[in-house]
């Protein structure tokens, strides 16, 4: 699944202790000597610096290219991050809601996009300060790899980090290539892609210009009425410097969805009747979405010399985003946000003792305006507004971070993290009669100071044993403080929402018994107060309020090995207990102590077996020719809908097939791919509108569905 390096690290060198050579081999992992069948790889997310994941004192993930690409037609997330363990990643069929991805439990409740979890491409958030983000901002196709962080020292990220998902946009290549798929499926699905990639100006000492430029284009007639969606993307990468030891990487990427239909959810009975209908008053209203957003962004990084650099970016973009409700009401929001940061890396010694560490300082700013109105039928009525007001949310902070190696065999991390968030409403639309509709306007600052600390036991070139423990935060997000609940959800700013507060509790074990096989486990408790929960959720809206206290407790196993020089298996699997430790009571409903947390499957696991006719020995190659094929088990526990654990989903198993052939042609290749997900045709749910108050909490999963596809890559 993953790039591979040797995971046999030699720890000392003649003449020199253990820990001074993995102070070198943490600092510079590209050391380390390639070597086939092993299950190594580089990530950065841990500690902000390249190191190898089984050094990473973390839960931590990797996905890289091929395996993005072998997942399906790259449209959504979930195609390849299904094989994250503690990663709840659900494909609702719905493009107007986006996926619903929670981590550890954590983003579970979110009723559209992503939020609890930390989204950032290329070093640039892409998660606004108030913890809202959207999955559909990565470019897959352009996308070289992903790596999803895990545990307490996700919290060094910030606001509502219980997890964090980066993404990095391909290098260029040294030899120009043009690249084009093409994807055909179920329900209509079209998918399209054209990508150029290569270097210019290059010589001795200088990479040269770099660029990437990538267009797709997706459209689907969806699995149930009322879901179609449109979709078109841009993606491009410019990368420069003076020398090898400056770089600049200028990112833009546009977004242009001008529709995507909601077919809302179901209650039981309409799911019983027809899974593929819409929900109520989805086709008389014409439910819908049409976004447009565009993102420019810039990263620099210097090296001051071979043991200190300074990391730089500065990001501005637009998002423009208008809704229909099942209400018959609309709501735009016309948004601006940017951002800069700056961040201090070095290595060096407190006194004997190696010692790497970083510093740095965010700042991300997020306006929008926000109107609403009255279009029954799906149209705008004239001179119908009802909501205007401006919102903003800024979160402004420091951290710093580091890795001391106390010892041959132990290591300790430490880090800390103060944030500031300041979100606020203007609110311009109030009528002469207070009491009808007075002034919604309002403003609330949250803050935190967040410590990490955490400690591994190398306990052999082949085993290391880590215990982490962190404090975390939460805010709402500008829409969950859109809404109060009153006894209906009424349009009016809350600042009677408290920030989470969560205490992580993590251990873990990385174990390579052999070359070709790793081990990954993980288990954790996390305590929270005030967990921010969905009290009231009717046409299209929800406002929130505050649980006194949750615990969340689970396992996380991650496992992959080559049977033989021709067949790879891999498994992930994820148990997790959350429930709601203290009695509370909201408009709705009296939630007793021990039910279960909604919206968070029981339980998680991916498996999946591959054969290759030319076998996996070697390092992976672009083009390579020959035969894949893969079966794929997908298994689910009970989803619970509601807060009072009234009504759940069941939980399901579905297995998938796909095969992939290729082709040498010239220096470049042709790849031919085939899939059919759910081949039992398993009627199931596949995710929940957690509260919904009309009891409309379902929404299916479609049955056995195909994907063919059709990639051609070219050296120019």
């Amino acid at each position: 699944m993953n790039n591979t390096r040797n995971m046999r690290h030699t720890r000392y060198s003649k003449g020199r202790p253990r820990y001074t050579a993995l102070a070198l081999l943490l600092a510079n992992v590209g050391a380390a000597p390639l070597a086939a069948h092993t299950l190594e790889n580089v990530v950065i997310s841990a500690s902000r610096a390249q190191q190898s994941s089984f050094d990473a004192p973390a839960a931590i993930e990797s996905l890289d290219r091929e395996t993005i690409q072998g997942a399906g037609p790259q449209v959504n997330l979930s195609e390849s991050l299904n094989r994250v363990p503690g990663l709840t990643i659900l494909n609702r069929q719905n493009y107007a809601q986006d996926l619903q991805v929670s981590v550890r439990g954590f983003g579970a409740r979110s009723t559209f996009g992503i939020r609890g979890v930390r989204l950032l491409i290329d070093g640039i958030p892409a998660t606004t300060p108030d913890g809202q983000g959207q999955g559909s901002s990565i470019a897959l196709t352009s996308t070289d790899r992903i790596e999803v962080l895990r545990g307490p020292l996700a919290l060094l990220y910030g606001n509502s980090s219980g997890g964090v998902i980066q993404a990095w946009t391909r290098d260029a290549p040294q030899a120009p290539e043009l690249s084009v798929q093409g994807y055909v499926g179920s329900y209509g699905l079209q998918r399209t892609d054209w990508q150029y990639a290569g270097r210019m100006g290059s010589a001795q000492g200088t990479p040269g210009v770099g660029l990437v430029a990538d267009y797709s284009t997706f459209s689907t007639d969806g699995f149930r009425a009322n879901s179609a969606a449109e979709r078109k993307q841009f993606n491009g990468k410019v990368s420069f410097g003076p020398d090898a030891g400056t770089r600049v990487n200028v990112v833009f990427n546009h977004f242009d969805m001008p529709l995507a239909e909601d077919p809302l959810g179901l209650t039981a009975a309409q799911l019983a009747a027809n899974p593929r209908q819409a929900g109520t008053n989805a086709l008389s209203n014409q439910t819908r979405k049409i976004t447009s957003q565009n993102q420019l962004g810039g990263s620099l990084v210097h090296a001051l010399d071979s043991e200190r650099s300074i990391t730089a970016r500065l990001y501005f973009g637009t998002r423009d985003n208008l809704q229909y409700l099942s209400s018959g009401n609309w709501v735009g929001l016309d948004r601006q946000y940017y951002g800069a940061g700056l961040q201090y890396n070095a290595l060096g010694h407190i006194g004997a003792t190696p010692l790497r560490w970083v510093a740095g300082y965010e700042f991300d700013l997020s306006e929008e305006r926000r109107r609403g109105g009255a279009s029954p039928g799906g149209v705008k009525t004239p001179g119908s507004l009802t909501r205007d007001e401006d919102n903003r949310a800024i979160n402004s902070d420091v951290f710093a971070q580091g890795t001391a190696l106390l010892s041959e065999r132990w290591s300790l991390i430490g880090g800390v993290r103060r944030s500031a968030v300041r979100l606020s409403s203007q609110d311009y639309f109030i009528t002469t009669t207070p009491t009808v509709n007075p002034d919604g306007s309002g403003a609330i600052r949250y803050s935190a100071t967040n410590p990490v600390l955490g400690l591994t036991w190398h306990a052999a070139d082949t085993l290391n044993l880590y215990v982490n423990y962190g404090r975390g935060f939460e805010t709402p997000t500008l829409a969950e403080v859109a809404y109060i609940d009153n006894g209906a959800v009424t349009a009016t700013f809350n600042t009677g929402i408290a920030a989470a507060r969560s205490r992580h509790y993590e251990a873990g074990a990385k174990w390579v018994p052999q070359p070709g096989t790793r081990v990954d486990l993980a288990v954790f408790v996390v305590d929270t107060v005030d967990e921010i929960v969905t009290s009231r959720t009717a046409l299209g809206q929800s406002a929130f309020v505050n649980a006194p206290g949750t615990q969340r407790r689970g396992l996380e196993f991650g496992g992959r090995t080559l049977l033989s020089p021709y067949w790879r298996v891999m498994a992930s699997a994820s148990v997790i207990e959350a429930e709601f430790t203290k009695a509370y009571t909201t408009t709705v409903a009296n939630v007793a102590a021990g039910n279960r947390m909604p919206g968070i499957p029981q339980h998680f696991v991916f498996t999946e077996l591959l054969w290759a006719s030319a076998g996996f020995a070697g390092a992976p190659r672009r083009h390579a020719a020959g035969t894949q094929a893969g079966l794929e088990l997908v298994s689910a526990g009970r989803l619970y809908a509601d807060d009072r654990n009234t009504e759940s989903a069941d939980g399901y198993n579905v297995f998938n097939l796909k095969a992939s052939h290729g082709w040498a042609v010239g220096k470049g290749g042709l790849t031919a791919y085939a899939r059919v997900d759910n081949v039992a045709n398993k009627t199931y749910v596949g995710s929940v509108i957690v509260n919904q108050t009309a009891r409309q909490f379902y929404e299916p999963a479609p049955g056995r569905n195909w994907t063919l596809g059709l990639r051609l890559s070219a050296a120019l």
